[in-house]
């Protein structure tokens, strides 16, 4: 099945010339329309460019799907047309990527607001972590929204096809089996924890690597006797007694029987909360999905200081 989505990037690469150009104009990477260009040669079977070291031109191929897309394209807009005119309103598809730990508490509070339950709006998600849909983007997937995080001062790299916008923070708490005797409403010192059993990151993720650095700042050196990148597995083993771990607070809004969250003013990091969103501009729906993002964010303490 051909994408339009492609097809109107097949105009423009045909009409500029270049995929870099096509790129410029689109808000996509070069790379990116290459690959929705290997992905249309695929779909009809035939080769549209002509590539040679960093350059493609169009194919004859090309420029006769080029102005048989014009027809489609058109004759896409007139449906969509003629269904809004004949239901009133056309259903939006919104497409959203969201990271696990957000994905679980926003599902379930975005079902239930009013005015998303009355909506011609239909979300669409993409849940995985950040570095994934990141990759995505570059590749050409198309999101309206997409929320990430990066941990302390890791800096990702955005594609120039999307915009950031910050949304909040969301702190790492240590949480411990509620058996070990500690108390939730009484600081804990770093030395307290020393000889803790925990449940880390798998080695080589960018977490990992920032929480060790944490701990090893403060010569903390744990004994890690699991490893999980899943934080719903992570608290069953703490709740289990197995071990202690250090856990974002977007994870802990449904936090199992047997687990305790402690205070650690030395220990303090945070995952900074971005939305990406099309640097061409946003959709309609999508001031308000991110507003109704921010609202649900401040009710799991997320949300972005309000400035003095």
């Amino acid at each position: 099945m051909i994408n339009p989505i492609h097809l109107r990037t097949l105009l423009e690469t045909v009409r500029l010339g270049s995929f870099a150009a096509a790129a410029n104009r689109l808000g996509y990477t070069a790379s990116a329309v290459s690959q929705q260009m290997a992905a249309l040669e695929r779909a009809v079977g035939v080769p549209l460019f002509e590539r040679s070291g960093r350059s493609a031109h169009p194919t004859e191929a090309a420029t006769a799907m080029s102005r048989h897309a014009v027809r489609v394209l058109a004759d896409i807009d007139a449906l969509l047309a003629a269904t809004s005119s004949a239901h009133g309103a056309i259903t939006m598809e919104l497409r959203l990527a969201v990271f696990p730990s957000l994905a679980r508490p926003l599902l379930a509070r975005m079902q239930n607001r009013p005015e998303w339950e009355r909506s011609d709006v239909e979300l669409r998600f993409w849940v995985a972590d950040p570095s994934p849909t990141i990759r995505e983007i570059r590749a050409g997937r198309e999101f309206d929204v997409a929320l990430v995080y990066q941990v302390g001062n890791t800096a990702l790299t955005w594609p120039q096809s999307v915009q950031p916008e910050w949304l909040g923070d969301d702190e790492y708490r240590v949480v411990v089996p509620t058996a070990w005797g500690f108390h939730a409403h009484e600081p804990v010192t770093i030395h307290q924890l020393a000889n803790l059993s925990w449940v880390a990151h798998h080695p080589g993720t960018s977490d990992a690597a920032i929480i060790d650095r944490l701990f090893r700042g403060h010569d903390l050196r744990p004994r890690t006797v699991a490893n999980s990148d899943d934080y719903t597995v992570t608290l069953q083993l703490v709740a289990a007694g197995l071990a202690a771990s250090f856990v974002p607070e977007l994870a802990l809004h449904q936090l199992p029987d047997g687990v305790t969250v402690l205070d650690v003013p030395e220990l303090r990091l945070a995952r900074r909360v971005f939305a990406l969103a099309p640097t061409d501009g946003p959709r309609p729906a999508t001031g308000a999905f991110l507003a109704a993002v921010s609202e649900i964010l401040a009710e799991l303490g997320a949300a972005r200081p309000v400035p003095a």
